[in-house]
């Protein structure tokens, strides 16, 4: 998942190889503080989802039936969820009755669903509705879409909220297939994180199958008036009818994307990639659900200048979906692998120049953060610590950049030819398996350190991973591009703004040029900058985000009308999550947060809403 934000700051203070269908248990253990299950008693293999979408109650509703290995014999399977409605379980394809507790509840983590099983025992079905609780899912009315005629669901299952949508043993570490059946309103097309249909039936009924395990925080389903059309042999886009054509356009070097990571990290394994574009109210620039990304409508800028996002949900389908962190503690195993996997397809695409400026945006987000946390902040080392917690507080900025810059002190030491080998088998090594740090340290010293001390001193990798601040081997970006603009930035305020516009073109380039503005800068500096460049009114997602960051700071109230539009138009939580937090830091910044929040909530997704009604309060 590709989140590119700032938590709030309270928040931020805490912040044996299997064949691929088989469910690998060694990690799947009480360490995973986030789930009640106990899987090495009793663990779920596969399900058969058997549902209904109503619009009009806003409930899924029908039957989870789970085929599980009783591995200790014994009398309990248990189970997470949470706000759910569980109506009756049943054991086998007789569908004997048997008796189910629910415990007592834990915030964040809902409640364990203890279930009586007998030895022999291997389905148990679960008959369930979500409730208007269910933070996992989003509906929307017709007004809140894009074509504005017909209503809206997608789910959002990472980190721990696919239990509020289905019953399940909600871990990372527990790995299953699926087949389901979804029956959803006759104008609409129902797709999941599976094989999918591409294009819309008469009978309103569309069957799936997941035949690659899975955790259950990529259990992911969307429905609406949706389309698809076709990038290449096995790659496309699903999207709204007034946005599938610009889509299309958009991602299309998808193909050459996949075809660019395979060279440089072997196959992919999951047979098609597509995308989907969500309305704007997703919380999150993109989610890996395998087969099919779910995507912000953000991305599209109609200069395909912000696709680097899919090279990251993309590089998810190796480090995250193949190969997976086994809790939530150790998130940086996918988030951080997969930034670093997205800058090298980015660099294979988009050429060097690209990467360079790529990586400098990169380091300065990680500086960013580390002056939000501060140095000493625990939640600043790679593995965190979040037992107890929201497993949402892992997801900073932090796996991310500090992951990415320690794999590329890696490759640095070894060379890019033993690193790219040394992934590439440590992908296939650990594939459709979850895994800890300790399990990737492991490897890491056993087939590529190999004993050498001098080596394991240059790189410092326990450092990078147990100790929080930025370790002092980091490897430098500097940007040819970036540099121009720095001394552009000496010399506007003497010359003039007056045909900058034509220096500075791309995205990378505007959102530097912004970055670095004076902390002085004039109402008629601001006006004079916005003529020139027309960030206000033009411009894409990242670069209005940017400039509005100025417009705040420096309140530039012409563009005020503008923000707030933006404001309230999206749900990326960490764009918002930034803008809020600059507006906060002033008495009249706050009253004017508070008001935009009251207005736009409604719209926002419920993560959205849990996370940023901590910065406004």
């Amino acid at each position: 998942m590709k989140n590119l934000f700032f938590l709030s700051l309270l928040w931020m203070a805490f912040a044996c190889q299997k064949k691929e269908n088989n469910v690998e248990l060694k990690n799947a253990t009480a360490q995973d503080s986030h789930t009640f299950s106990n899987p090495q008693a009793a663990v779920v293999k596969h399900l058969d989802l058997d549902i209904k979408v109503d619009f009009d109650t806003q409930t899924i509703a029908g039957k989870a039936s789970w085929t599980i290995d009783n591995l200790s014999k014994g009398n309990e399977i248990i189970l997470d969820e949470n706000t759910l409605n569980i109506s009756k379980v049943t054991l086998g394809k007789d569908e004997k009755p048997t008796t189910f507790t629910l415990g007592n509840e834990v915030e964040f983590h809902g409640k364990p669903l203890r279930i009586s099983i007998e030895p022999n025992t291997t389905q148990v079905n679960i008959y369930y509705s979500t409730t208007k609780d269910a933070i996992a899912l989003q509906w929307l009315k017709p007004e809140q879409t894009a074509d504005k005629k017909y209503p809206f669901l997608f789910s959002q299952g990472e980190s721990i909220w696919s239990r509020t949508w289905i019953p399940c043993q909600d871990s990372p570490a527990i790995r299953f297939t699926y087949n389901a059946k979804v029956s959803v309103p006759k104008e609409l097309m129902a797709v999941m994180s599976a094989v999918n249909p591409q294009q819309k039936n008469n009978t309103g009924i569309y069957t799936f199958s997941q035949t690659k395990a899975i955790p259950s925080y990529l259990m992911a389903i969307a429905v609406g008036d949706i389309g698809f059309k076709s990038i290449d042999q096995r790659t496309g886009v699903y999207a709204e009818k007034s946005v599938l054509n610009k889509a299309a356009w958009e991602f299309g070097q998808l193909g050459q994307m996949v075809t660019a990571a395979e060279k440089l990290f072997g196959p992919y394994r999951w047979g098609r990639y597509d995308v989907l574009v969500l309305p704007p109210s997703f919380p999150y620039g993109g989610m890996e659900n395998p087969n099919l990304t779910f995507l912000t409508p953000g991305v599209i800028a109609g200069d395909r200048s912000l696709t680097s996002l899919l090279a990251h949900e993309l590089g998810h389908s190796w480090s995250g979906n193949l190969v997976t962190n086994a809790t939530w503690n150790d998130v940086w195993l996918n988030e951080g692998f997969t930034t670093y996997v997205e800058h090298r397809i980015g660099e294979t695409i988009f050429g060097i120049q690209e990467a360079k400026m790529q990586d400098v945006l990169s380091r300065k987000s990680l500086q960013d953060n580390m002056e939000a946390y501060g140095p000493k902040n625990p939640a600043t080392q790679l593995k965190v610590k979040v037992d107890g917690l929201n497993a949402d507080e892992s997801l900073s900025d932090i796996p991310y950049e500090k992951g990415y810059a320690f794999l590329q002190t890696v490759e640095n030491a070894v060379g890019r030819k033993a690193f790219d080998q040394f992934i590439t088998e440590y992908f296939n090594a650990h594939a459709f398996q979850s895994i800890t740090t300790e399990d990737f340290l492991k490897y890491f010293n056993e087939h590529l350190i190999k004993g050498n001390k001098e080596l394991a001193n240059q790189i410092k990798a326990e450092e990078w991973i147990y100790q929080p601040d930025i370790p002092s081997n980091i490897i430098p970006a500097t940007s040819e591009d970036f540099n121009a603009i720095d001394q552009i930035q000496k010399t506007w305020r003497q010359t003039g703004v007056k045909g900058l516009s034509a220096k500075i073109k791309s995205t990378n380039e505007k959102q530097h040029f912004i970055d670095y503005l004076p902390a002085d800068m004039t109402q008629k500096e601001m006006a004079a900058i916005d003529q020139e460049f027309n960030f206000t009114q033009g411009g894409n997602f990242v670069v209005k985000r940017q400039w509005f960051v100025q417009v705040i700071k420096h309140q530039y109230q012409p563009a005020y009308p503008a923000v707030e539009q933006f404001m309230i138009g999206t749900s990326r939580t960490g764009s918002l999550q930034t803008l809020y937090t600059e507006m906060v830091k002033t008495p009249q910044g706050k009253t004017w947060a508070k008001s935009i929040f009251e207005k736009a909530k409604s719209g926002y997704h419920l993560t959205t809403v849990q996370d940023l009604q901590k910065t406004v309060q």
